[in-house]
């Protein structure tokens, strides 16, 4: 059970939420964490510019790289809610989240996501050597920056314990969480 209420009717809302809840709700784009983050709309409006940076990461990457790259994020920071939206998203494309081939980018990428979760100070410069034969400066600072707000968003999600949405539930068995902290002191 998440640690916040979540603002469920526009009349729960206060100044600008209150037109943000309304319009999420009329385009059927409301989820949990989004009735969480209601609650301080300063907090939401930041927390809506994942929206910009996951448009120009499927600019630069792909739909799919972009999917694997956020899925390798959440999953290596055991982000249950994250994780599933994008397990749901990997299986949208036909892809099998237990066991695919990476194209050649994506494992790249998927190398970044995990080392940046485990320990951004110790991003090994062969990972950037690898990155820059498909990227350039620009598309790499805009990788990097998504991974840094989609950890973000891991983070608000799992301290709240934001509840999984309905349309998760199916497939919430799916989600394992990560054992590799395990031993971290």
């Amino acid at each position: 059970m998440a640690r916040v209420k979540f603002i469920e009717s526009v009349d729960e809302a206060q100044g600008k939420a209150k037109e943000a809840y309304d319009k999420l709700v009329s385009t059927g784009k409301i989820t949990n964490m989004k009735r969480a983050l209601l609650q301080d709309y300063a907090t939401f409006d930041a927390f809506m510019g994942w929206y910009t940076s996951w448009a120009r990461l499927v600019e630069i990457i792909g739909q799919r790289a972009a999917t694997v790259y956020a899925h390798a994020i959440s999953t290596t920071n055991s982000c249950q809610l994250c994780s599933l939206f994008f397990i749901s998203d990997l299986k949208a494309l036909g892809i099998d989240p237990n066991g695919f081939e990476y194209e050649k980018n994506e494992e790249i990428l998927a190398k970044l996501a995990r080392q940046i979760v485990k320990d951004p100070t110790a991003v090994p410069d062969s990972y950037f050597d690898e990155l820059r034969k498909f990227y350039n400066d620009s598309e790499i600072v805009a990788i990097v920056g998504f991974a840094a707000q989609m950890i973000a968003t891991n983070n608000f999600n799992s301290v709240l314990k934001i509840d999984v949405d309905q349309r998760l539930l199916p497939i919430v068995n799916e989600f394992k969480p990560a054992t590799w902290r395990a031993n971290i002191k």
